[in-house]
């Protein structure tokens, strides 16, 4: 076994272990583990926090050394509350979480309207929030959608990934190993129905050149691409925590229909969408989860 192999069976091990023990835990304790292990990762400060902080600064220049590592640490503590939601999802009452989030959907009647018309909608979305918890209140609220998932190594975490979202009401269609999964998508949206799609990173390095925060970065032209191929409406949604402790809660924003009146018109639809999630990760960037390179001028 490849030293690979050993990281990603440990990671399957890991993950396997948090949707069993973390749902156990009173909520209180589990929020206390969680901030308590997402500051010690902060002042350890390893690849994935510098490249968020890095990521941070482009959001926000105008913040001292110490503003950035205050948001830095906010929003380690920000992704780290993702993660203990996720593991604790599958066993929430999924009706009472669509009740709680109704009231804080800001533009739900792009959705329906864009429903109504029987083409379907694309939402795209950013790594920003819990854009489970968006999946899970869809699911209650408009029966479920299509999305792609990155198939992972090991194929056991792959699959227990596959098999948490699918328990959520998703309908999963691999990036890789199977039916193109833009043929599902297709049929989806050809059948009136949403596809969800998180578009603020381009995994195929065959994106499209967008301004993002002022520099030139790179996102999918799929969201764009299957809109205009399908007449489906094409809307931005933006994530967001509210509250904290008992009080905890999620802010969801789902922007107007943004143009796509052909495959020509597919980088301008690009660009529209990077700018209202520019928009949303401005107004909340320490929920912005981006642990990644964005911007190719960005050691």
């Amino acid at each position: 076994m490849t030293g690979g192999d050993l990281a990603g069976r440990a990671a399957d091990l890991g993950y396997a272990a948090g949707w069993r023990l973390v749902r156990e835990l009173p909520a209180p304790l589990a929020r206390t583990a969680f901030d308590g292990g997402a500051d010690l990762a902060t002042r350890r400060g390893g690849p994935g926090v510098a490249r968020l902080r890095r990521n941070y600064a482009r959001v926000r220049p105008d913040l001292r050394d110490d503003q950035l590592d205050q948001l830095t640490r906010a929003g380690v503590r920000s992704y780290a509350r993702y993660w203990r939601e996720a593991f604790r999802l599958p066993t929430m009452d999924h009706k009472e979480l669509a009740e709680r989030v109704d009231p804080a959907v800001h533009g739900r009647e792009h959705l329906d309207a864009a429903l109504a018309r029987g083409r379907g909608a694309v939402v795209a979305l950013t790594h920003s929030g819990n854009w489970d918890v968006v999946g899970a209140w869809a699911v209650q609220r408009y029966g479920g959608f299509a999305t792609v998932a990155e198939r992972l190594r090991p194929e056991a975490l792959f699959q227990r990934f596959v098999d948490y979202r699918e328990s959520l009401g998703f309908e999963i269609l691999p990036m890789t190993g199977g039916e193109a999964p833009v043929r599902g998508l297709l049929r989806a949206l050809r059948a009136g129905r949403i596809v969800c799609l998180v578009a603020d990173r381009d995994l195929s390095r065959h994106g499209i050149g967008v301004d993002f925060f002022g520099h030139r970065a790179a996102m999918p032209p799929g969201p764009a691409s299957l809109a205009a191929a399908t007449g489906a409406a094409l809307l931005p949604l933006g994530c967001w925590f509210t509250g904290s402790g008992p009080d905890e809660n999620w802010g969801f924003r789902i922007h107007p229909p943004v143009p796509v009146t052909g495959q020509d018109a597919v980088p301008a639809a690009t660009q529209a969408m990077a700018d209202a999630f520019a928009g949303d990760i401005a107004r909340h960037p320490q929920d912005w989860h981006m642990l990644q390179r964005i911007w190719p001028d960005l050691g």
